[in-house]
């Protein structure tokens, strides 16, 4: 038996040639989005000190 390949040729396009296309933008951030990320860092720093180092305090004195 004979092996048939079928391989395709791919063309490599030049970087310079490539380049042509890659047009790059930002998106700017809504505001919303914004004031929902400082939000969450807000209710995360509240969390922490006032459930998270309470509780390391009474961990680190009696351990269970």
């Amino acid at each position: 038996m004979s092996e048939v390949t079928n391989e395709k040729t791919v063309e490599q396009p030049q970087p310079d040639e490539e380049h042509v296309f890659h047009h790059y933008r930002g998106n700017a951030i809504p505001w919303y989005v914004r004031v929902i990320w400082i939000g969450f860092w807000i209710f995360t720093v509240y969390y922490i000190i006032a459930n998270f180092f309470p509780a390391m305090q009474v961990e680190l004195i009696s351990p269970p």
